[in-house]
């Protein structure tokens, strides 16, 4: 399973723009970004389980006999919603504005539900405030996992706002399950470092990294820089995702109030 993937650096154009598929290496995620414009109404039926999460625009959503109207301004500021169907549902969406979505998907033909989460369903974590004077004080979203979603469901998916010259996914951690990364920043100068396990990478606007089961994670954004990414992880069949494994040797940074060195009488 590659590392790195950054040949979409300077960003996307309208349709769906392939970026990892499912067979890449065994991934065994579907990950695209989907750009439409103003007046576009586009139907689809998926063949595989599928999830939509908006990440700019306002739209009307329709399945399962009901419509929506969703919008989104701002992936630092605005709380997310993400359409998450099985394979064989049809959808539709008509755009309101321009719209772009990244879409995620697994083989699975399983049925559940369709669900449609919006502000009120994300879980909005703010994770390392008050430790190491705030070094990895950041915003995590989970959007749908075993918690509120269906077991016959093979994805896992969320979101990050990582605060400028600060720490996220900290301490590092693994899990045996596959996981992509997919970054924005609040500025197009904007970067960060990556860890994967020993290697550290450079990140930048839409890099998208695929991070191997096992491999230690954490990254960094550089001061100045608002960094986003949004995180999807597929179940194992013989074991589904659920609180990663932090790195022992960090895991008293977790602790609430937690103090390392700090220069005398600052």
């Amino acid at each position: 399973m590659g590392a790195h993937i950054t040949t979409h650096r300077d960003g996307f154009g309208n349709g769906r723009t392939a970026v990892v598929r499912a067979d890449d290496e065994d991934s065994g995620i579907d990950f695209a970004v989907v750009r439409w414009g103003a007046g576009e109404r586009v139907e689809i039926t998926p063949a595989q389980e599928t999830a939509w999460l908006l990440m700019e625009g306002r739209v009307q959503i329709e399945f399962g006999g009901e419509k929506f109207v969703v919008e989104r301004g701002s992936l630092f500021d605005d709380l997310p919603w993400c359409l998450h169907v099985a394979a064989h549902e049809s959808v539709a969406f008509t755009c309101e504005t321009a719209v772009e979505f990244t879409e995620y998907g697994a083989p699975n033909d399983a049925r559940f539900d369709p669900v449609l989460y919006g502000p009120e369903d994300v879980r909005n974590e703010k994770r390392g405030k008050g430790a190491l004077r705030d070094a990895s004080f950041r915003f995590v979203r989970t959007i749908f996992d075993d918690t509120n979603t269906s077991k016959a469901a093979q994805l896992v998916l969320g979101e990050v706002v990582n605060l400028p010259g600060r720490w996220s996914s900290y301490p590092p951690h693994h899990h045996p399950q596959n996981e992509i990364y997919h970054y924005r920043f609040s500025d197009p100068r904007g970067y960060g470092h990556a860890e994967l396990g020993e290697a550290v990478q450079k990140v930048r606007p839409f890099d998208t990294i695929k991070i191997k089961g096992g491999l230690d994670h954490s990254q960094c954004a550089a001061p100045g820089y608002g960094m986003y990414y949004a995180w999807v992880i597929r179940h194992l069949p013989d074991r589904r995702y659920d609180v990663p494994e932090f790195t022992d040797a960090h895991t008293w940074t977790m602790k609430s109030g937690a103090e390392g060195w700090w220069p005398a009488g600052e």
